[in-house]
């Protein structure tokens, strides 16, 4: 049942971050690109658990998906807490699918190839996209509160946290999380000046210990599901 449930929150990342254009998010509201959408995850999914004759796995993940979507799209919410929300929703939907048809629908536990790529490729993806996506949320709605007025290059802070997450998730694949001291070590001496100013540095290291909880999160969970 974990291997399962871990695939399918795979396929779900891919399909959420990485094959998720802005085009699509921007045309989601129509329903033919919301369907499109849900039919990317489908596909994913019986693409990655490679069991061909089951059908109903990818079907059920496109009914809850597009429900889910719908739902979202119908409360027009957007935001950090409308994306925590939405992701839960997702994730315990697939959770509950797992259980369903593994205990009454006949669904075969995972036994396809490339189980610790694909975990590993999505939890890097949720990493750094996955996480630098909410972040960016919650740094909006800050400095929207605040009227900070941020004069730097043009993404240049999502820029820099991409590549800090991406940093963390190696030094955690790799068993040295002691290195992620030696980055915020860096980034405290390269925001030197902007510490002088509470407001700027209080949204900073805000920024900062959200993408590094993450990244040290995301990358811990998913090098233990690797190893089941």
């Amino acid at each position: 049942m974990e291997k399962t449930i871990a695939v399918l929150i795979a396929a779900h990342i891919l399909g959420d971050f990485l094959l998720q254009p802005d085009w699509l998010v921007e045309r989601k509201k129509q329903i033919s690109f919301m369907v499109l959408h849900g039919f990317v995850h489908a596909l994913l999914v019986y693409g990655l658990y490679q069991t061909w004759a089951y059908w109903m796995l990818p079907v059920a993940i496109l009914a809850a998906h597009l429900a889910i979507d719908l739902v979202k799209q119908i409360c027009k919410s957007d935001g950090a807490k409308a994306f925590a929300l939405d992701q839960a929703a997702h994730i315990l939907s697939i959770i509950g699918i797992s259980w369903l048809l593994g205990n009454t629908g006949g669904l075969p536990p995972f036994s396809g190839f490339g189980y610790a790529l694909i975990v590993g490729f999505a939890g890097f993806i949720a990493t750094v996209q996955g996480a630098g996506y909410f972040v960016g949320r919650m740094a909006e709605k800050i400095k929207e509160q605040n009227d900070l007025q941020i004069n730097g290059l043009e993404n240049g802070g999502f820029l820099i946290g991409n590549v800090e997450r991406a940093l963390i998730f190696l030094l955690i694949f790799i068993g040295q999380p002691a290195g992620i001291g030696f980055l915020v070590a860096a980034k405290s001496i390269l925001r030197f000046e902007e510490a002088k100013k509470q407001k700027l540095a209080e949204y900073v290291l805000i920024g900062t210990l959200l993408s590094f909880s993450m990244a040290i999160a995301i990358a811990t969970a998913t090098r233990w599901a690797m190893s089941l």
